[in-house]
């Protein structure tokens, strides 16, 4: 089983930065084992949407055009912690922001069938 625990949400004004953390544990071997890691978000009005995702084996990087050139994925084997930074953020990235995980290697990077492991989230708000 695979626990995921999201931190650094917080309020920020438009044009701001924030980095959320993802830190997983409870896993036999490190998040360089899992297939993919990524980050969703949802708010009241929205559905759950993909934002960024990893290819843990490749390194290949996925993005939403909405977040695209604003928002980074990175990860940090040693601390078995996945990142997203997020630069330039708007009101519309207000949203209860999502750590998850796939040991899967053939998925829909974006897409969140393809995940079965989920943090609690971490609410980022953002004013204008």
């Amino acid at each position: 089983q695979v626990q995921l625990v999201e931190s650094g949400g917080g309020s920020v004004q438009a044009g701001g930065s924030l980095r959320l953390s993802c830190a997983a544990s409870g896993y036999t071997y490190s998040i360089y084992y899992m297939g993919y890691m990524g980050w969703f978000r949802q708010s009241p009005e929205k559905e759950r949407e993909g934002v960024a995702a990893l290819y843990i084996g490749g390194g290949s990087t996925y993005y939403a055009d909405s977040v695209k050139g604003r928002f980074t994925i990175s990860q940090d084997y040693a601390k078995n912690t996945l990142y997203l930074q997020m630069n330039s953020l708007k009101p519309e990235d207000t949203a209860m922001y999502y750590c998850a995980a796939t040991t899967r290697t053939s998925i829909q990077a974006l897409g969140s069938s393809g995940y079965n492991y989920w943090g609690q989230g971490t609410q980022v708000t953002v004013s204008s």
